[in-house]
């Protein structure tokens, strides 16, 4: 080992959502006396820079995670359960438009398969998780540079010049993945020419707890519940379109929501920033490389269309905590290519069949030629009288269907 690399058992690169709850679940699979680094560019609890508007829909196999790592308590009374979802599919312009799906979204008697929790609050709980741990060592404000992996370990570099030295080293920095890319892993993708637009409103009804999917020619605008007489508007439209939307005042931004709000929720304001990102899918060719694993957003990143991408992370961190905790009951080396590649077969099937599924609703629903909207509407027709194929699609976004790892399905690893 090099004298001057600070040792460590994992390093993980990226302190976002998935980057903290991996670092917690991994140091409560292997107990407190494995050290941790989360390397972030940006310093952790940081309050400089825009802040984030958006909302994440979080499965019951992610609240089960959440629960397992002691982290749900502190978001319970924030998280609004989604237990119903209305689906329609019409024009800007129609002045009704039909509910032509509509189901129960819960699973095991009664559980909510979806709650809508605000970011800001998400990552404010899962750090303050990480905090109660206290093996692991947070190093904000500096970026991941380079590394290099040999036969016993990986030297990673920050920028300020600071070697660490670890059996493995986890990618989680993001869309644009240093890591990725200094592994020499490729991906295969391609950008959108739509954006995502996302801002919380409050609104005179309550909301039941029902989600509303409006799919309209653009693309799909989605009504989240959130606690109180509020909802998140994530809202797909053509690129530019939705910048000039987005530039626009207040009062002619809330008409723009409006129109595709509708009424049915009553009189509406803006209760949060406005926020608009550019939309891409990709997926990497590979999910690991020496000594390194990707995970979240550096190895998938998905249409928001059915608001997945979060979720496909947790599946990420649940099952490559199952698989380095095993190797290491077993004495085996955690950073080798033997146990790292049980995740990548674990996990690429899904996050292949996810990509590919959200790309082509997305793609079936951003158009509005006649004839492709009778065929939507007639196949949306009949999955609603079919109960037990939209249980299955309820139990699928749950994250409870397949080779479910143990945290997901609310057990310690």
């Amino acid at each position: 080992m090099q004298v001057d690399a600070e040792p460590y058992h994992i390093v993980i690169a990226g302190g976002g959502s998935i980057g903290l709850a991996l670092a917690c679940a991994l140091c409560d699979a292997l107990g407190s006396g494995l050290r941790i680094a989360i390397v972030d560019r940006v310093a952790f609890g940081s309050a400089t820079g825009p802040r984030d508007g958006r909302a994440s829909a979080v499965s019951a196999g992610s609240q089960h995670l959440l629960a397992v790592l002691g982290v749900w308590p502190q978001l319970a009374q924030h998280a609004q359960p989604v237990t119903a979802v209305d689906i329609t599919d019409s024009a800007l312009d129609d002045v009704f438009r039909p509910v032509l799906v509509s189901y129960d979204n819960t699973v095991g008697g009664g559980e909510p398969a979806t709650y809508i929790i605000e970011n800001e609050r998400l990552n404010a709980a899962i750090l303050a998780g990480v905090s109660r741990r206290p093996s692991i060592v947070l190093i904000g404000g500096a970026a991941v540079a380079d590394y290099a992996a040999d036969q016993h370990g990986v030297t990673v570099v920050l920028a300020d010049g600071r070697r660490l030295r670890s059996p493995l080293l986890i990618a989680a920095d993001g869309r644009g993945s240093r890591l990725r890319a200094a592994a020499g892993i490729g991906v295969v993708g391609w950008a959108y020419q739509q954006v995502g637009i996302v801002v919380t409103v409050s609104h005179e009804k309550p909301h039941r707890a029902r989600a509303l999917q409006h799919f309209l020619p653009a693309g799909p605008f989605a009504i989240l519940p959130l606690t109180g007489h509020r909802s998140c508007i994530t809202w797909t439209e053509e690129e530019d379109v939705g910048r000039a939307i987005v530039a626009l005042d207040d009062a002619g931004f809330l008409s723009e929501i409006e129109r595709r709000f509708g009424h049915r929720l009553g009189r509406t304001e803006l209760a949060g920033p406005r926020g608009l990102w550019p939309l891409e899918m990709h997926l990497a060719r590979a999910l690991v490389a020496d000594r390194l694993v990707l995970v979240g957003d550096a190895a998938h990143l998905v249409h928001p269309i059915a608001g997945q991408g979060l979720n496909l992370g947790f599946r990420d961190v649940a099952a490559l905590t199952e698989v380095v905790a095993d190797a290491a009951r077993l004495g085996l080396d955690i950073g080798s290519s033997i146990v790292l590649s049980r995740y990548e077969r674990w996990r690429r099937t899904d996050a292949a069949l996810s990509a590919a599924a959200f790309d082509g609703l997305n793609r079936l629903f951003s158009s509005d030629w006649t004839l492709l909207r009778t065929a939507r509407s007639a196949g949306l027709g009949l999955v609603n009288r079919l109960p037990a194929l939209k249980q299955f699609f309820v139990a699928e976004a749950a994250g409870l269907t397949g080779e479910v790892p143990k945290l997901l399905r609310g057990e310690p690893v």
